[in-house]
C-alpha cells in the first residue's frame, strides 16, 4: 500500500484554524499539521479495504420492524377535545403563526 496523497501543510492548517476560528502559534501549526497529516492518512486507508463482498448496513445488528399495524380505535369526539382547547377555529385548532407565510 503506497500513500501517494500530499501531505498537509502549515498553511493548510493556519487556514483550518482561522475557519474554525481557533487562535493556533506557530509551534501548535506544526504540531497540529503532523497529528492531521496521520489523522488523513488512517481514513484514507479505510478506502484500501477490500470490503467489495460486504454488503452496506445501517446497524451493527439486524433490525426487527416492532411497530403494529395500523387499527381504528375509539376515540375522544371532536367536539369534547375541541371544547378543551384554548382557542378553536374552523373546526380545528387555533395556533400562534410561528413562520411567515406568503398570502
Amino acid at each position: 500500500m503506497s500513500d501517494d496523497r500530499p501531505t498537509l501543510t502549515r498553511h493548510e492548517v493556519a487556514h483550518l484554524a482561522n475557519l474554525a476560528r481557533l487562535a493556533v502559534t506557530e509551534a501548535e501549526l506544526d504540531l497540529f499539521a503532523g497529528q492531521l497529516d496521520v489523522i488523513l492518512g488512517a481514513v484514507a486507508r479505510i478506502g484500501d479495504v477490500a470490503a467489495a463482498d460486504i454488503p452496506p448496513t445501517s446497524h451493527a445488528v439486524p433490525l426487527t420492524n416492532v411497530l403494529r399495524p395500523d387499527e381504528v380505535r375509539p376515540s375522544l369526539p371532536r367536539d369534547e377535545v375541541l371544547a378543551a382547547a384554548p382557542s378553536v377555529e374552523d373546526y380545528r385548532f387555533r395556533v400562534p403563526r410561528i413562520l411567515g407565510e406568503e398570502e
